[in-house]
C-alpha cells in the first residue's frame, strides 16, 4: 500500500495540462520497451509489431527454456493531440527441458502473457513553443555559455490501463489472479537534439497478491534523420520475479511512415539467465488534419523549424 501511495503522489504532482504538436514522421516506441511521452496525434493510427526468439536458463531449477513469439501494439490518436488510446500484447511459445527421474523431460506451453488496453495523456510539454532552448544573448558571451537549466525539464505523461486475461487456463495467469488487473505509468521525456532520454515508472497488479513495479530508462541517439540506436535499462521489482534487464538495438526510417528495427537483451542473474533477439517494424496511417488557421500560425512555423533543427545539437 505504501508503494501505491508513492506512485499516486507522483502522478498528482504533475497536473498541468498542455498543448501537444503533431509530428511529421512516425513516432514509434519500438524497439525498446518504454513508452514515449508524446501521443501519435489525432487521426493517426500506428501498428508496431515484431517477432522475437530467446532462451532462459535457470541454474537452481536446472531448466532450459527456448521461447519465441510476437509483440504488437496498436496506437490511435483521438479527440486531441495529447490523448492516445492503445492496445498491446505478446503471444509466446515456450519449450522447457528439465532433468527429472533420471531422464530429460520436455514441457510446452503457449498463450498471451499479457494484453493491455489503456490510454496515455500528455500533462506537460516544455517544447510546445519551440525547442525549449534559451535565446541567444547578443550582449553577453558569458550568459550564452552558462548551462541552461530549462533543458532539464521533461515532457510528462500519465498512462493508465488494464491487463486482460480472459482464459481460465492461461498458464501465465497466477492462481487466484483476477482477469482484469490495473497498470499505471508515469512517463518523462527529454529531447536534447540528437539525444532522447525517456523514463517510465510503472505499477501494475497492485490490487493482487503479487504486485509488480518497474523502472525503464531508454537513451536514444540519432546519427542521421533516418538511423538511430538505443540503450535501455529495466529494473523489475516483484515478489514472484525481480531482475535487471539490458537492451540495445537500432532503427531505420525507410519512409516517414515506415520504420524497421532490430534489438537484443540480456540480464544480470542466472535464475534465470536470459537472452533474446528481435526484429520488427512500425507502420503509420496518417489522417491527421491541421485547421486552416493552425497551418498558417506561428505554432506551425515553430513546429516545422523544430523538426528541421532537431539534429543541430
Amino acid at each position: 500500500m505504501q508503494k501505491l501511495k508513492a506512485f499516486v503522489l507522483l502522478f498528482l504532482s504533475s497536473s498541468a495540462i498542455c498543448n501537444a504538436q503533431f509530428t511529421e514522421t512516425i513516432n514509434s516506441n519500438r524497439p525498446g520497451q518504454s513508452q514515449g511521452a508524446f501521443a501519435v496525434g489525432t487521426g493517426v493510427y500506428q501498428l508496431e509489431a515484431g517477432g522475437f526468439y530467446g532462451n532462459d536458463s535457470h541454474d537452481l531449477r536446472q531448466t532450459d527454456t527456448d521461447l519465441y513469439g510476437a509483440n504488437y501494439m496498436i496506437r490511435a490518436g483521438l479527440l486531441t493531440d495529447i490523448l492516445e488510446l492503445s492496445i498491446q500484447g505478446r503471444y509466446q511459445v515456450e519449450k522447457t527441458s528439465i532433468f527429472q527421474g533420471g531422464q530429460n523431460r520436455t514441457y510446452k506451453m503457449n498463450n498471451f502473457p499479457f494484453n493491455t488496453i489503456g490510454a496515455k495523456l500528455l500533462l506537460y510539454d516544455p517544447y510546445k513553443n519551440g525547442d525549449n532552448r534559451r535565446e541567444v544573448n547578443i550582449r553577453s558571451w558569458d550568459a550564452n555559455q552558462k548551462f541552461d537549466w530549462r533543458r532539464l525539464i521533461p515532457a510528462v505523461s500519465i498512462y493508465g490501463g488494464a491487463n486482460v486475461t480472459l482464459q481460465d487456463d492461461n498458464p501465465y495467469r497466477f492462481e487466484g489472479e483476477s482477469k482484469y488487473t490495473p497498470q499505471v505509468t508515469l512517463i518523462t521525456q527529454h529531447n536534447w537534439g540528437r539525444w532522447v532520454w525517456v523514463m517510465n515508472f510503472t505499477a501494475e497488479k497492485f490490487t493482487e497478491t503479487y504486485d509488480n513495479y518497474e523502472f525503464i530508462g531508454t537513451l536514444t541517439h540519432a546519427f542521421t534523420p533516418k538511423f538511430a540506436v538505443f540503450g535501455e535499462y529495466q529494473a523489475i521489482i516483484g515478489d514472484l520475479y525481480a531482475d535487471d534487464i539490458f537492451r540495445a538495438g537500432g532503427a531505420y526510417l525507410i519512409t516517414d511512415y515506415l520504420q524497421v528495427d532490430v534489438a537484443g537483451l540480456t540480464n544480470a542473474k542466472d535464475t534465470p539467465s536470459r537472452w533474446q533477439i528481435q526484429a520488427g517494424l512500425s507502420v503509420r496511417l496518417n489522417f491527421h488534419k491541421d485547421s486552416e488557421f493552425k497551418s498558417l500560425s506561428k505554432d506551425g512555423d515553430k513546429r516545422k523549424a523544430r523538426t528541421q533543427n532537431q539534429y543541430d545539437f
